[in-house]
Protein backbone atom coordinates (compact mmCIF):
# COMPACT_ATOMS: atom_id res chain seq x y z
CA UNK A 1 0.00 0.00 0.00
CA UNK A 2 2.68 2.37 0.64
CA UNK A 3 4.18 1.61 -2.68
CA UNK A 4 1.29 2.17 -4.10
CA UNK A 5 0.97 5.46 -2.69
CA UNK A 6 4.50 6.60 -2.88
CA UNK A 7 4.53 5.68 -7.23
CA UNK A 8 2.36 8.34 -7.81
CA UNK A 9 3.71 11.19 -5.45
CA UNK A 10 7.20 10.97 -7.84
CA UNK A 11 5.15 11.38 -11.20
CA UNK A 12 2.87 13.89 -9.87
CA UNK A 13 2.45 16.95 -12.15
CA UNK A 14 2.90 20.31 -11.03
CA UNK A 15 0.17 22.69 -11.45
CA UNK A 16 0.42 25.44 -14.08
CA UNK A 17 -0.86 28.80 -12.72
CA UNK A 18 -2.02 31.62 -15.27
CA UNK A 19 1.16 34.18 -14.29
CA UNK A 20 3.60 31.29 -15.68
CA UNK A 21 1.33 31.09 -19.12
CA UNK A 22 0.91 34.54 -19.78
CA UNK A 23 2.71 35.77 -22.81
CA UNK A 24 3.91 39.33 -23.56
CA UNK A 25 1.49 42.60 -24.78
CA UNK A 26 2.92 42.15 -28.02
CA UNK A 27 2.33 38.86 -28.23
CA UNK A 28 -0.79 39.06 -27.15
CA UNK A 29 -1.92 41.52 -29.54
CA UNK A 30 -0.41 39.43 -32.20
CA UNK A 31 -3.13 36.67 -30.68
CA UNK A 32 -5.86 39.00 -31.57
CA UNK A 33 -8.42 37.95 -34.30
CA UNK A 34 -7.92 40.02 -37.47
CA UNK A 35 -11.61 41.73 -36.76
CA UNK A 36 -10.15 42.58 -33.58
CA UNK A 37 -6.85 43.88 -35.04
CA UNK A 38 -8.43 45.97 -38.26
CA UNK A 39 -11.24 47.46 -35.32
CA UNK A 40 -8.32 48.81 -33.07
CA UNK A 41 -6.41 50.31 -36.05
CA UNK A 42 -9.66 51.95 -37.34
CA UNK A 43 -10.52 53.40 -33.98
CA UNK A 44 -6.56 54.58 -33.72
CA UNK A 45 -7.00 56.30 -37.53
CA UNK A 46 -10.24 57.90 -35.98
CA UNK A 47 -8.84 59.12 -33.29
CA UNK A 48 -5.65 60.44 -34.63
CA UNK A 49 -7.78 62.22 -37.27
CA UNK A 50 -10.17 63.46 -34.76
CA UNK A 51 -7.13 64.86 -32.35
CA UNK A 52 -5.87 66.76 -35.43
CA UNK A 53 -9.22 68.42 -36.45
CA UNK A 54 -9.63 69.54 -33.27
CA UNK A 55 -6.14 71.38 -33.32
CA UNK A 56 -6.62 72.79 -36.19
CA UNK A 57 -9.72 74.22 -35.61
CA UNK A 58 -8.65 75.63 -32.55
CA UNK A 59 -5.52 77.12 -33.75
CA UNK A 60 -7.73 79.12 -36.38
CA UNK A 61 -10.01 80.67 -34.20
CA UNK A 62 -12.88 83.38 -35.16
CA UNK A 63 -13.07 84.76 -38.57
CA UNK A 64 -13.32 88.31 -39.34
CA UNK A 65 -13.62 90.36 -42.53
CA UNK A 66 -10.64 91.36 -44.51
CA UNK A 67 -13.02 93.18 -47.37
CA UNK A 68 -16.60 93.69 -47.61
CA UNK A 69 -18.63 95.28 -50.74
CA UNK A 70 -16.34 93.66 -53.15
CA UNK A 71 -17.09 93.43 -56.71
CA UNK A 72 -16.47 90.14 -58.56
CA UNK A 73 -13.55 91.19 -60.57
CA UNK A 74 -11.61 92.64 -57.09
CA UNK A 75 -13.09 89.33 -54.88
CA UNK A 76 -11.65 87.19 -57.08
CA UNK A 77 -7.83 88.93 -56.98
CA UNK A 78 -7.94 88.78 -53.62
CA UNK A 79 -9.11 85.05 -53.28
CA UNK A 80 -6.13 84.00 -55.96
CA UNK A 81 -3.37 86.24 -53.68
CA UNK A 82 -5.13 84.55 -50.62
CA UNK A 83 -4.73 81.07 -51.92
CA UNK A 84 -0.92 82.10 -53.39
CA UNK A 85 -0.19 83.05 -49.67
CA UNK A 86 -1.92 79.79 -48.41
CA UNK A 87 -4.17 81.38 -46.00
CA UNK A 88 -7.49 80.05 -45.47
CA UNK A 89 -10.36 82.14 -46.11
CA UNK A 90 -14.05 82.14 -46.02
CA UNK A 91 -16.70 83.73 -48.68
CA UNK A 92 -19.81 84.83 -47.98
CA UNK A 93 -22.55 86.80 -50.28
CA UNK A 94 -22.51 90.51 -50.47
CA UNK A 95 -18.48 90.50 -51.31
CA UNK A 96 -17.38 89.53 -48.29
CA UNK A 97 -13.85 87.72 -47.63
CA UNK A 98 -13.45 86.53 -43.81
CA UNK A 99 -9.65 85.05 -42.65
CA UNK A 100 -8.81 83.99 -39.59
CA UNK A 101 -8.75 87.24 -36.76
CA UNK A 102 -4.99 87.40 -35.89
CA UNK A 103 -4.50 88.02 -39.56
CA UNK A 104 -6.40 90.95 -40.75
CA UNK A 105 -4.01 93.46 -40.66
CA UNK A 106 -1.09 91.81 -41.59
CA UNK A 107 -3.39 90.27 -44.60
CA UNK A 108 -4.68 93.97 -45.31
CA UNK A 109 -1.32 95.87 -45.64
CA UNK A 110 0.38 92.64 -47.67
CA UNK A 111 -2.64 92.95 -50.37
CA UNK A 112 -2.21 97.02 -50.50
CA UNK A 113 1.17 96.63 -50.85
CA UNK A 114 0.21 94.73 -54.21
CA UNK A 115 -2.54 97.00 -54.71
CA UNK A 116 -5.32 94.78 -54.12
CA UNK A 117 -8.18 95.39 -53.78
CA UNK A 118 -8.71 98.19 -57.06
CA UNK A 119 -11.86 99.09 -56.31
CA UNK A 120 -13.29 101.17 -58.72
CA UNK A 121 -10.85 103.80 -58.70
CA UNK A 122 -8.15 100.97 -59.60
CA UNK A 123 -8.07 102.42 -63.25
CA UNK A 124 -8.70 105.89 -62.73
CA UNK A 125 -4.86 107.36 -63.56
CA UNK A 126 -4.53 110.87 -62.14
CA UNK A 127 -1.73 113.96 -62.88
CA UNK A 128 0.55 110.88 -63.27
CA UNK A 129 0.13 110.72 -66.30
CA UNK A 130 1.11 113.92 -67.47
CA UNK A 131 4.77 112.62 -66.09
CA UNK A 132 5.02 110.27 -69.48
CA UNK A 133 5.59 112.84 -72.20
CA UNK A 134 6.72 111.30 -76.30
CA UNK A 135 8.64 113.38 -78.05
CA UNK A 136 5.50 113.28 -80.70
CA UNK A 137 3.08 114.64 -78.88
CA UNK A 138 0.73 117.33 -80.24
CA UNK A 139 -1.30 119.77 -78.09
CA UNK A 140 -4.12 117.69 -78.68
CA UNK A 141 -2.95 114.70 -76.96
CA UNK A 142 -1.42 117.03 -74.34
CA UNK A 143 -5.02 118.88 -73.34
CA UNK A 144 -6.59 115.24 -73.65
CA UNK A 145 -4.09 113.77 -70.75
CA UNK A 146 -5.21 116.95 -68.70
CA UNK A 147 -8.41 116.43 -68.85
CA UNK A 148 -7.94 112.68 -68.44
CA UNK A 149 -5.60 112.97 -65.06
CA UNK A 150 -8.00 115.76 -63.58
CA UNK A 151 -11.62 113.64 -64.11
CA UNK A 152 -8.74 110.60 -61.91
CA UNK A 153 -8.08 113.15 -59.49
CA UNK A 154 -11.88 114.77 -58.73
CA UNK A 155 -12.88 110.63 -58.84
CA UNK A 156 -10.16 109.56 -56.36
CA UNK A 157 -11.21 112.50 -54.33
CA UNK A 158 -15.19 112.13 -54.66
CA UNK A 159 -14.35 108.21 -53.79
CA UNK A 160 -12.66 109.15 -50.31
CA UNK A 161 -15.80 110.27 -48.71
CA UNK A 162 -17.01 107.13 -46.34
CA UNK A 163 -20.50 106.56 -48.21
CA UNK A 164 -19.00 106.27 -51.88
CA UNK A 165 -18.15 103.17 -52.88
CA UNK A 166 -17.09 104.23 -56.31
CA UNK A 167 -17.08 107.33 -58.90
CA UNK A 168 -17.03 108.41 -62.49
CA UNK A 169 -16.55 112.00 -63.75
CA UNK A 170 -17.28 113.59 -67.03
CA UNK A 171 -15.67 116.90 -67.78
CA UNK A 172 -16.59 118.73 -70.96
CA UNK A 173 -13.83 120.77 -71.59
CA UNK A 174 -14.56 122.85 -75.40
CA UNK A 175 -11.25 124.22 -76.60
CA UNK A 176 -11.32 127.96 -76.18
CA UNK A 177 -10.47 130.04 -79.59
CA UNK A 178 -10.52 133.73 -80.10
CA UNK A 179 -12.49 133.01 -83.72
CA UNK A 180 -15.69 133.06 -82.05
CA UNK A 181 -17.32 135.93 -79.77
CA UNK A 182 -19.51 133.62 -77.76
CA UNK A 183 -17.53 131.04 -76.21
CA UNK A 184 -19.00 127.70 -74.85
CA UNK A 185 -18.87 126.80 -71.35
CA UNK A 186 -17.16 123.57 -69.62
CA UNK A 187 -19.78 121.45 -67.79
CA UNK A 188 -19.81 117.93 -66.06
CA UNK A 189 -21.47 114.85 -65.04
CA UNK A 190 -20.62 112.80 -61.99
CA UNK A 191 -21.66 109.17 -61.16
CA UNK A 192 -21.82 107.50 -57.95
CA UNK A 193 -22.31 104.28 -56.84
CA UNK A 194 -23.20 105.00 -53.13
CA UNK A 195 -22.76 101.97 -50.43
CA UNK A 196 -25.15 99.93 -49.51
CA UNK A 197 -27.83 101.68 -47.23
CA UNK A 198 -26.23 104.96 -47.56
CA UNK A 199 -27.38 108.00 -48.68
CA UNK A 200 -26.51 111.68 -49.39
CA UNK A 201 -27.58 114.65 -47.76
CA UNK A 202 -28.11 118.14 -49.74
CA UNK A 203 -24.90 119.69 -47.89
CA UNK A 204 -22.64 116.51 -49.18
CA UNK A 205 -24.26 116.91 -52.71
CA UNK A 206 -23.52 120.56 -52.81
CA UNK A 207 -19.89 119.90 -51.43
CA UNK A 208 -19.52 117.37 -54.65
CA UNK A 209 -20.64 120.03 -56.80
CA UNK A 210 -18.62 122.72 -55.91
CA UNK A 211 -15.27 120.35 -55.78
CA UNK A 212 -16.11 119.41 -59.36
CA UNK A 213 -16.78 123.62 -60.33
CA UNK A 214 -13.96 125.07 -58.34
CA UNK A 215 -11.76 122.38 -60.16
CA UNK A 216 -12.56 123.21 -63.53
CA UNK A 217 -12.20 126.75 -64.78
CA UNK A 218 -14.99 128.76 -66.03
CA UNK A 219 -17.45 125.70 -64.69
CA UNK A 220 -20.52 126.77 -63.21
CA UNK A 221 -22.23 124.77 -60.05
CA UNK A 222 -25.19 124.39 -62.15
CA UNK A 223 -23.15 122.82 -65.25
CA UNK A 224 -22.86 120.46 -62.85
CA UNK A 225 -25.10 116.80 -62.95
CA UNK A 226 -24.60 114.53 -60.29
CA UNK A 227 -26.23 110.67 -60.31
CA UNK A 228 -26.40 107.49 -58.12
CA UNK A 229 -26.20 104.06 -59.23
CA UNK A 230 -30.12 104.18 -59.94
CA UNK A 231 -29.96 107.13 -62.30
CA UNK A 232 -32.04 109.60 -60.08
CA UNK A 233 -30.74 113.20 -60.58
CA UNK A 234 -29.20 114.04 -57.00
CA UNK A 235 -28.13 117.85 -57.84
CA UNK A 236 -30.82 120.41 -58.28
CA UNK A 237 -31.11 123.44 -59.63
CA UNK A 238 -33.63 126.79 -58.14
CA UNK A 239 -36.09 126.16 -60.73
CA UNK A 240 -36.33 122.51 -59.60
CA UNK A 241 -36.41 123.33 -56.31
CA UNK A 242 -39.13 125.12 -56.60
CA UNK A 243 -41.60 122.72 -57.79
CA UNK A 244 -41.37 120.77 -54.27
CA UNK A 245 -39.72 120.07 -51.15
CA UNK A 246 -36.39 118.76 -51.03
CA UNK A 247 -34.97 116.23 -48.56
CA UNK A 248 -33.89 119.01 -46.14
CA UNK A 249 -37.63 120.90 -46.45
CA UNK A 250 -39.49 117.89 -45.78
CA UNK A 251 -37.15 116.98 -43.07
CA UNK A 252 -37.41 120.44 -41.38
CA UNK A 253 -41.32 119.88 -41.42
CA UNK A 254 -41.56 116.45 -40.06
CA UNK A 255 -39.32 117.69 -37.59
CA UNK A 256 -41.84 120.42 -36.19
CA UNK A 257 -44.75 118.02 -36.30
CA UNK A 258 -42.26 115.17 -34.25
CA UNK A 259 -42.02 118.18 -31.91
CA UNK A 260 -46.02 118.86 -31.53
CA UNK A 261 -46.28 115.31 -31.57
CA UNK A 262 -44.32 114.64 -28.54
CA UNK A 263 -45.27 117.31 -26.45
CA UNK A 264 -49.14 116.35 -26.22
CA UNK A 265 -47.66 112.73 -25.47
CA UNK A 266 -45.60 113.66 -22.40
CA UNK A 267 -48.47 116.14 -21.66
CA UNK A 268 -51.31 113.66 -21.98
CA UNK A 269 -50.36 110.00 -21.25
CA UNK A 270 -49.64 111.23 -17.52
CA UNK A 271 -53.60 111.44 -17.84
CA UNK A 272 -55.39 108.98 -19.41
CA UNK A 273 -52.73 105.94 -19.06
CA UNK A 274 -50.06 104.67 -21.31
CA UNK A 275 -51.42 103.06 -24.31
CA UNK A 276 -54.56 104.86 -24.42
CA UNK A 277 -53.53 107.98 -26.37
CA UNK A 278 -53.10 108.31 -29.92
CA UNK A 279 -52.42 111.66 -31.96
CA UNK A 280 -51.10 113.24 -35.07
CA UNK A 281 -49.68 116.70 -35.92
CA UNK A 282 -49.95 118.01 -39.04
CA UNK A 283 -47.67 121.39 -40.15
CA UNK A 284 -48.21 123.84 -42.92
CA UNK A 285 -44.89 125.11 -43.25
CA UNK A 286 -44.46 128.26 -45.84
CA UNK A 287 -40.92 127.67 -47.37
CA UNK A 288 -40.98 130.50 -50.00
CA UNK A 289 -38.44 133.19 -50.26
CA UNK A 290 -39.68 136.88 -50.66
CA UNK A 291 -37.61 140.07 -50.29
CA UNK A 292 -39.06 143.52 -51.04
CA UNK A 293 -36.93 147.09 -51.47
CA UNK A 294 -38.57 150.37 -51.00
CA UNK A 295 -37.42 154.05 -51.61
CA UNK A 296 -38.35 157.03 -49.71
CA UNK A 297 -37.98 160.58 -50.33
CA UNK A 298 -38.59 163.59 -48.49
CA UNK A 299 -37.48 167.28 -48.54
CA UNK A 300 -35.61 168.90 -45.80
CA UNK A 301 -38.16 169.85 -42.93
CA UNK A 302 -37.30 171.55 -39.48
CA UNK A 303 -36.02 175.40 -38.51
CA UNK A 304 -32.89 174.10 -37.79
CA UNK A 305 -32.55 171.59 -41.28
CA UNK A 306 -29.65 172.05 -43.11
CA UNK A 307 -29.89 171.47 -47.27
CA UNK A 308 -26.94 169.52 -48.43
CA UNK A 309 -25.52 171.09 -51.62
CA UNK A 310 -25.51 168.77 -55.10
CA UNK A 311 -24.45 170.70 -57.71
CA UNK A 312 -23.92 174.28 -58.18
CA UNK A 313 -23.28 176.72 -61.34
CA UNK A 314 -22.29 179.97 -61.77
CA UNK A 315 -21.95 182.28 -65.27
CA UNK A 316 -20.73 185.31 -65.73
CA UNK A 317 -20.52 187.45 -68.81
CA UNK A 318 -19.23 190.93 -69.95
CA UNK A 319 -20.59 192.94 -72.92
CA UNK A 320 -18.70 196.18 -73.77
CA UNK A 321 -21.09 197.26 -76.85
CA UNK A 322 -22.03 201.16 -75.80
CA UNK A 323 -25.70 201.12 -75.22
CA UNK A 324 -27.83 203.80 -75.89
CA UNK A 325 -29.00 205.34 -72.63
CA UNK A 326 -32.30 204.19 -71.85
CA UNK A 327 -34.83 205.01 -68.90
CA UNK A 328 -35.50 208.62 -67.75
CA UNK A 329 -33.46 211.22 -66.72
CA UNK A 330 -32.90 212.13 -63.01
CA UNK A 331 -31.54 210.35 -60.01
CA UNK A 332 -33.41 207.24 -59.81
CA UNK A 333 -31.61 206.15 -63.18
CA UNK A 334 -28.21 206.98 -61.50
CA UNK A 335 -28.71 203.88 -58.59
CA UNK A 336 -26.65 200.91 -58.52
CA UNK A 337 -28.39 197.54 -58.70
CA UNK A 338 -29.59 195.36 -56.13
CA UNK A 339 -27.78 192.47 -55.02
CA UNK A 340 -28.95 188.54 -56.62
CA UNK A 341 -30.29 186.33 -54.17
CA UNK A 342 -31.95 182.66 -54.80
CA UNK A 343 -34.58 180.55 -53.00
CA UNK A 344 -33.73 177.49 -50.43
CA UNK A 345 -35.84 175.30 -52.75
CA UNK A 346 -32.86 175.32 -55.72
CA UNK A 347 -34.86 177.70 -58.07
CA UNK A 348 -32.61 179.26 -60.39
CA UNK A 349 -31.92 183.04 -59.92
CA UNK A 350 -33.64 185.65 -61.98
CA UNK A 351 -31.69 186.70 -65.04
CA UNK A 352 -30.40 190.28 -64.24
CA UNK A 353 -28.55 192.66 -66.65
CA UNK A 354 -27.10 195.57 -65.54
CA UNK A 355 -25.29 198.43 -67.02
CA UNK A 356 -21.40 199.31 -65.91
CA UNK A 357 -19.93 202.78 -66.91
CA UNK A 358 -21.02 204.04 -70.46
CA UNK A 359 -21.11 201.21 -73.26
CA UNK A 360 -20.62 197.99 -70.86
CA UNK A 361 -23.11 195.69 -69.65
CA UNK A 362 -22.89 192.49 -66.86
CA UNK A 363 -24.91 189.31 -67.16
CA UNK A 364 -24.36 187.12 -64.34
CA UNK A 365 -26.20 183.51 -63.86
CA UNK A 366 -26.15 180.79 -60.97
CA UNK A 367 -27.62 177.39 -60.71
CA UNK A 368 -27.75 175.81 -57.21
CA UNK A 369 -29.24 172.03 -56.55
CA UNK A 370 -30.04 170.39 -53.61
CA UNK A 371 -30.09 166.84 -52.01
CA UNK A 372 -33.14 165.32 -50.57
CA UNK A 373 -33.50 162.72 -47.87
CA UNK A 374 -33.49 159.13 -49.25
CA UNK A 375 -34.50 156.03 -47.12
CA UNK A 376 -34.16 152.32 -48.42
CA UNK A 377 -35.23 149.64 -47.21
CA UNK A 378 -35.34 145.70 -47.90
CA UNK A 379 -36.94 143.41 -46.26
CA UNK A 380 -36.49 139.46 -46.07
CA UNK A 381 -39.03 137.19 -44.85
CA UNK A 382 -38.06 134.45 -43.19
CA UNK A 383 -38.05 130.70 -44.61
CA UNK A 384 -39.78 127.86 -42.96
CA UNK A 385 -42.61 129.80 -40.98
CA UNK A 386 -45.40 128.09 -39.89
CA UNK A 387 -48.60 128.82 -41.48
CA UNK A 388 -51.11 126.42 -40.40
CA UNK A 389 -51.29 123.95 -37.21
CA UNK A 390 -53.91 120.67 -37.14
CA UNK A 391 -54.01 118.24 -34.38
CA UNK A 392 -56.13 114.91 -34.75
CA UNK A 393 -56.09 113.46 -30.87
CA UNK A 394 -57.78 110.27 -29.76
CA UNK A 395 -58.28 109.19 -26.37
CA UNK A 396 -59.68 105.52 -25.31
CA UNK A 397 -62.69 104.34 -23.15
CA UNK A 398 -62.05 104.25 -19.54
CA UNK A 399 -62.54 101.13 -17.57
CA UNK A 400 -64.89 101.31 -14.66
CA UNK A 401 -65.44 98.40 -12.17
CA UNK A 402 -68.73 98.52 -10.46
CA UNK A 403 -69.72 97.77 -6.93
CA UNK A 404 -69.86 93.90 -8.32
CA UNK A 405 -66.71 93.77 -9.85
CA UNK A 406 -67.91 94.22 -13.13
CA UNK A 407 -66.02 95.95 -15.62
CA UNK A 408 -66.64 97.96 -18.38
CA UNK A 409 -65.39 100.37 -20.73
CA UNK A 410 -67.13 103.79 -20.42
CA UNK A 411 -66.48 106.77 -22.93
CA UNK A 412 -64.59 110.01 -21.64
CA UNK A 413 -66.77 112.88 -20.54
CA UNK A 414 -67.07 116.39 -22.53
CA UNK A 415 -66.40 118.00 -19.64
CA UNK A 416 -62.91 116.14 -19.57
CA UNK A 417 -62.45 116.26 -23.18
CA UNK A 418 -62.74 120.12 -23.25
CA UNK A 419 -60.40 120.15 -20.71
CA UNK A 420 -57.80 117.95 -22.35
CA UNK A 421 -58.38 120.06 -25.79
CA UNK A 422 -57.28 123.50 -23.85
CA UNK A 423 -54.19 121.68 -22.62
CA UNK A 424 -53.44 120.38 -26.11
CA UNK A 425 -53.88 124.39 -26.89
CA UNK A 426 -51.82 125.58 -24.82
CA UNK A 427 -49.71 122.95 -25.44
CA UNK A 428 -48.87 123.71 -29.33
CA UNK A 429 -49.20 127.39 -29.35
CA UNK A 430 -52.54 127.16 -31.15
CA UNK A 431 -53.45 130.62 -32.75
CA UNK A 432 -57.02 131.18 -34.51
CA UNK A 433 -55.82 134.05 -36.41
CA UNK A 434 -53.59 131.73 -38.84
CA UNK A 435 -56.34 128.95 -39.22
CA UNK A 436 -54.91 126.18 -36.29
CA UNK A 437 -57.51 123.64 -35.16
CA UNK A 438 -57.83 120.89 -32.43
CA UNK A 439 -59.78 117.89 -32.27
CA UNK A 440 -60.42 115.61 -29.03
CA UNK A 441 -62.41 112.58 -29.20
CA UNK A 442 -63.20 109.41 -26.89
CA UNK A 443 -63.11 106.17 -28.96
CA UNK A 444 -62.95 102.86 -28.22
CA UNK A 445 -59.17 100.76 -28.69
CA UNK A 446 -59.75 97.84 -31.25
CA UNK A 447 -56.95 95.47 -29.57
CA UNK A 448 -55.43 92.61 -31.54
CA UNK A 449 -55.54 89.77 -29.35
CA UNK A 450 -52.36 87.80 -30.18
CA UNK A 451 -51.84 84.72 -28.06
CA UNK A 452 -47.75 84.36 -26.91
CA UNK A 453 -46.36 82.05 -28.97
CA UNK A 454 -44.11 79.38 -26.98
CA UNK A 455 -41.11 78.51 -28.01
CA UNK A 456 -39.35 75.74 -27.13
CA UNK A 457 -36.01 75.64 -25.80
CA UNK A 458 -34.17 73.97 -28.44
CA UNK A 459 -35.72 76.94 -31.21
CA UNK A 460 -34.43 79.73 -29.71
CA UNK A 461 -32.24 82.02 -31.70
CA UNK A 462 -29.37 82.15 -29.20
CA UNK A 463 -29.93 77.65 -28.56
CA UNK A 464 -29.26 77.34 -32.57
CA UNK A 465 -26.44 80.20 -32.64
CA UNK A 466 -24.54 77.75 -30.22
CA UNK A 467 -25.54 74.88 -31.22
CA UNK A 468 -24.14 76.18 -35.02
CA UNK A 469 -20.90 76.86 -33.57
CA UNK A 470 -20.45 74.01 -30.73
CA UNK A 471 -22.01 71.42 -33.44
CA UNK A 472 -17.96 70.57 -35.03
CA UNK A 473 -16.22 70.60 -32.44
CA UNK A 474 -18.97 68.68 -30.54
CA UNK A 475 -18.56 66.05 -33.45
CA UNK A 476 -15.15 65.79 -33.25
CA UNK A 477 -15.13 64.80 -29.54
CA UNK A 478 -18.24 62.21 -30.26
CA UNK A 479 -16.36 60.58 -32.95
CA UNK A 480 -12.70 60.48 -30.81
CA UNK A 481 -15.05 59.11 -27.76
CA UNK A 482 -16.46 56.60 -30.66
CA UNK A 483 -12.78 55.19 -31.46
CA UNK A 484 -11.40 55.10 -27.86
CA UNK A 485 -14.75 53.52 -26.13
CA UNK A 486 -16.26 51.41 -28.99
CA UNK A 487 -13.12 50.31 -30.82
CA UNK A 488 -9.77 50.60 -28.88
CA UNK A 489 -10.71 49.76 -25.37
CA UNK A 490 -11.97 46.78 -26.20
CA UNK A 491 -9.32 45.49 -27.78
CA UNK A 492 -6.37 47.03 -25.27
CA UNK A 493 -8.63 44.91 -22.88
CA UNK A 494 -8.40 41.82 -24.60
CA UNK A 495 -4.75 42.17 -24.73
CA UNK A 496 -4.64 43.32 -21.21
CA UNK A 497 -2.39 40.43 -18.48
CA UNK A 498 -4.05 38.04 -16.28
CA UNK A 499 -4.46 39.81 -12.27
CA UNK A 500 -1.92 36.93 -10.53
CA UNK A 501 -2.51 34.38 -8.90
CA UNK A 502 -1.48 32.63 -6.04
CA UNK A 503 0.48 29.46 -6.57
CA UNK A 504 -0.90 25.91 -5.66
CA UNK A 505 0.96 24.11 -3.24
CA UNK A 506 2.00 20.81 -4.38
CA UNK A 507 1.43 17.60 -2.02
CA UNK A 508 2.14 14.26 -2.06
CA UNK A 509 -0.21 11.11 -1.58
CA UNK A 510 1.90 10.88 1.56
CA UNK A 511 1.29 13.83 2.95
CA UNK A 512 -2.22 13.74 2.04
CA UNK A 513 -2.70 10.32 4.10
CA UNK A 514 -1.01 11.60 6.89
CA UNK A 515 -3.34 14.86 7.26
CA UNK A 516 -6.34 13.39 6.51
CA UNK A 517 -8.10 10.79 8.72
CA UNK A 518 -8.71 7.09 7.56
CA UNK A 519 -11.73 5.63 7.22
CA UNK A 520 -12.99 2.94 9.22
CA UNK A 521 -11.91 -0.44 8.06
CA UNK A 522 -9.36 -3.50 7.60
CA UNK A 523 -7.81 -0.95 4.51
CA UNK A 524 -7.69 2.24 6.36
CA UNK A 525 -8.48 4.56 3.08
CA UNK A 526 -7.97 8.01 3.95
CA UNK A 527 -11.16 10.36 4.62
CA UNK A 528 -11.91 12.96 1.73
CA UNK A 529 -13.33 16.03 2.48
CA UNK A 530 -16.72 17.19 1.13
CA UNK A 531 -16.02 19.32 -1.61
CA UNK A 532 -16.13 23.35 -0.13
CA UNK A 533 -15.97 26.72 -1.87
CA UNK A 534 -12.63 26.86 -3.86
CA UNK A 535 -11.67 30.26 -3.91
CA UNK A 536 -9.02 29.29 -6.67
CA UNK A 537 -12.46 27.53 -8.69
CA UNK A 538 -14.09 30.78 -8.37
CA UNK A 539 -11.22 33.50 -9.46
CA UNK A 540 -10.74 30.87 -12.93
CA UNK A 541 -14.54 31.44 -13.63
CA UNK A 542 -14.20 35.16 -13.30
CA UNK A 543 -10.98 35.31 -15.60
CA UNK A 544 -13.10 33.39 -18.12
CA UNK A 545 -15.93 35.34 -17.38
CA UNK A 546 -14.24 38.95 -17.68
CA UNK A 547 -11.05 38.08 -20.57
CA UNK A 548 -12.21 35.18 -22.30
CA UNK A 549 -9.73 36.01 -25.06
CA UNK A 550 -6.86 35.40 -22.94
CA UNK A 551 -8.18 32.33 -21.44
CA UNK A 552 -8.89 30.89 -24.96
CA UNK A 553 -4.87 31.55 -25.79
CA UNK A 554 -4.17 30.02 -22.47
CA UNK A 555 -6.28 26.98 -23.26
CA UNK A 556 -4.82 27.21 -26.99
CA UNK A 557 -1.11 26.91 -25.63
CA UNK A 558 -1.79 24.09 -23.24
CA UNK A 559 -3.37 22.53 -25.90
CA UNK A 560 -0.75 22.87 -28.23
CA UNK A 561 1.92 21.83 -25.66
CA UNK A 562 -0.03 18.17 -24.86
CA UNK A 563 -0.02 17.90 -28.63
CA UNK A 564 3.87 18.01 -29.00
Amino acid sequence: MDNALSAPAATAPVLITPADAQPGFVQRLNGLPLRSKLTMGAGLLALAGAVLAITMWSTQGDYRPLFTGLADKDGGAVIGQLSAMQVPYKHEAGGTILVPAGQVYELRMKLAAQGLPKGGTGNAVGFELMDKSSIGQTQFNERLNFQRGLEGELTRTITAMSDVADARVHLAIPQQTGFFREQQKPSASVMLTLRGGRTLDRTQIAGIVHLVSSSVPDLHPKAVSVLDQTGALLSQTGADAATGLDSQQLQHKQQIEASYNKRIFELLEPVVGRDNLRSTVTADVDFSQTEATAEEYRPNQGPNAQAAVRSSQSNESNNANVAPPTGVPGAAANQPPAAATAPINGASAPLQATQSGAGNSTRREQVTNYELDKTVRVTRGSVGNVKRLNAAIVVNHRSVTDAKGKTTNQPVSAEEITRLTDLVKEAMGFNAERGDSVKVISAPFVLDKSEPVDTPLWKQPWVLDIARSAIVPLAFVAIALIAVFGMIRPAIKAAAPLPPVEEAKTETVDEVVDDTELLPGPDGMPKLEAPLHNEKLDRARTLARDNPLAVANIVRDWMEGQSA
